[in-house]
């Protein structure tokens, strides 16, 4: 192989979710020249990847590029997005590709139906069907995440208590049925006695704000302040993530970090949970089982349908708080 072309369109778990993939591949074949097709707003996930030689971008059409990829002359596209638009590279460029079991029927039968027929493996195990054709075999190292040295953040710009040592705790979220209410997040920050670093983007600004009203110097507020990059390094340097199911879960994995993932209406049988091979023992779930209501969609809700959002409001915040502490060694 001399060239070849990977596709995830986006968005960040997904696609940091594909680097096993990516890394294996060149390791199977060292020389070749891999490039990888994402949209504009996810390159900075891609960009210090020392396994790519290209990153290509669009911002919303295929159309955008397949001039400059026809070009290319691959021999080879590998489509972990599976799409109409990933589809449509393929089409037009008519060079040989392959894919990955999306399982989108049983996918479905699990949130209308609350059968699980879902295979027991996790989305990056199903993602190596794409390259078993040309040999290629998973490593089991995990995920990787690659920073680059500007936005490596330097922890003195913290207050002086989170210096020597913080929780990461990942409020944000695509969906807010994904995510644990602000007060939920505050009863349990009251349970620990560790500083706490809220992590998210410029849209979980003000819920974080609100959380640090309640708890006062015991939480930092970097939601917004910080770009993904810079907030993948808090991640990296955290004690501990207790995250929502969202990307810098899997960055947070790509770290192989402790992680306590906590989950709404979404379900780890989904295969998207944190993909830590090596070190099984660094992940703890928490969800409300039992709920004939769940999961209510692959993705999530604005708001909850049924209107009581029981699979973050009976969460167990008490036995969250005691994992964590036992990940940190303080209990």
């Amino acid at each position: 192989m001399e060239k070849i072309l990977i596709i995830r369109l986006s968005s960040i778990g997904d696609i940091v979710l594909t680097t096993p993939v990516v890394r294996c591949i060149k390791k199977r074949y060292p020389d070749c020249e891999l490039h990888y097709l994402t949209k504009n707003s996810f390159a900075s996930i891609l960009r210090e990847n020392p396994n790519l030689d290209k990153v290509i971008t669009i911002n919303e059409k295929i159309g955008e590029v397949i001039a400059g990829l026809r070009m290319e002359k691959y021999d080879h596209i590998v489509d972990l997005h599976k799409n109409f638009r990933s589809l449509k590279v393929r089409m037009k460029l008519g060079v040989p590709s392959s894919s990955f079991p999306k399982l989108n029927f049983k996918k479905w039968i699990l949130v209308h139906f609350k059968i699980n027929k879902m295979p027991d493996i996790h989305i990056v195990e199903r993602y190596f069907k794409a390259v078993e054709a040309l040999g290629v075999k998973n490593d089991f190292l995990g995920l990787d995440y690659f920073i680059p040295e500007k936005d490596k953040v330097d922890l003195t710009v913290l207050p002086g208590k989170f210096q020597n040592g913080y929780i990461g705790l990942v409020i944000g979220g695509k969906h807010a049925t994904k995510q644990m209410p602000a007060e939920k997040i505050i009863a349990l920050c009251k349970l620990i006695a560790f500083p706490v670093v809220i992590l998210g983007g410029p849209d979980d600004k003000a819920e974080a704000e609100k959380i640090c009203s309640a708890m006062g110097d015991h939480v930092f507020n970097a939601c917004g302040k910080f770009n993904l990059n810079q907030s993948a390094s808090l991640v990296e340097q955290a004690k501990l993530i207790i995250t929502n199911d969202t990307g810098l879960m899997h960055v947070a994995a790509g770290f192989k970090k402790k992680i306590i993932s906590v989950w709404g209406n979404t379900v780890p049988e989904l295969g998207m949970y944190p993909y830590l091979p090596q070190h099984p023992q660094s992940s703890a779930i928490f969800e409300v089982k039992g709920l004939s209501c769940r999961p209510c969609s692959k993705l999530g809700f604005e708001k909850c349908p049924k209107g009581h959002f029981d699979c973050m409001m009976k969460q167990d915040i008490k036995g969250i708080a005691e994992k964590a502490e036992e990940f940190l060694g303080i209990g």
